[in-house]
């Protein structure tokens, strides 16, 4: 069995917290085992008393004392997962764990080190979301491609998976959102079998708890000029 260590950072997010883990737990992938790794990152809502309540739905669970972000809490989960692969699943109900299957395909069938799951490549469903989001995606993913010399669809979708053993978390510089770019970067270079593969989304609205905004892409575009050009 090859085993997918699945992280979840959470930062206040009581109204989905359960059912997102409910439904990881409940995916049943042939050959592939899971283990649960929820990081709280300090949450100041019932987030960390619901994880407390409920241990049965993942196998660690990380306290981080003070809110250090999403970088922060994506390393302190690294450094507790002890898979043949990570995979990241944001801890709200924009993605859906149902995809895993379709992640875990490439793996079991070609063996590759890096799958990136894109909702612009002919998805199930797609919900609506913020235009100026979908630009600023479109062009630091063609920045990465042009830079990188690959063809990916989608670098910023939360659905990325990669063999554990191309990247050590104190390999890590960044912390906030550019990270995501960063790992990219250090894992497609690394990897010798990259695949994209088709996903649904259901994108939440920044009244409903969207916490990315559009200047978060400046960090991004110096991550990956930076990480191409000076290693």
């Amino acid at each position: 069995m090859t085993t997918i260590s699945v992280i979840i950072p959470a930062y206040n997010e009581q109204e989905t917290i359960s059912e997102v883990l409910k439904s990881v737990r409940a995916q049943k992938v042939e050959g592939f085992d899971f283990q649960i790794v929820v990081v709280d990152d300090g949450s100041t809502d019932r987030t960390l008393e619901i994880l407390e309540s409920e241990p049965n739905l993942y196998d660690r669970l990380v306290k981080q004392e003070r809110n250090g972000g999403k970088g922060a809490a994506v390393i302190a989960g690294l450094t507790e997962a002890s898979g043949d692969y990570i995979l990241f699943q944001d801890a709200d109900l924009e993605y859906d764990p149902a995809e895993y299957a379709t992640l875990l395909y490439p793996v079991s069938a070609f063996d590759a080190d890096v799958v990136m799951g894109s909702r612009f490549m002919a998805p199930g469903y797609s919900r609506v979301h913020y235009f100026w989001n979908k630009v600023s995606n479109k062009f630091i993913t063609l920045l990465f491609n042009v830079l990188n010399n690959t063809t990916f669809t989608d670098i910023y979708s939360c659905y990325l998976l990669y063999r554990r053993s191309l990247l050590e978390a104190a390999e890590l510089k960044t912390r906030g959102w550019e990270q995501h770019a960063e790992i990219l970067s250090l894992v497609a270079r690394r990897a010798k079998v990259i695949y994209d593969v088709p996903i649904s989304y259901h994108g939440r609205s920044i009244e409903e708890g969207k916490k990315i905004r559009a200047h978060h892409v400046i960090g991004v575009i110096w991550t990956i000029i930076t990480k191409r050009l000076l290693g």
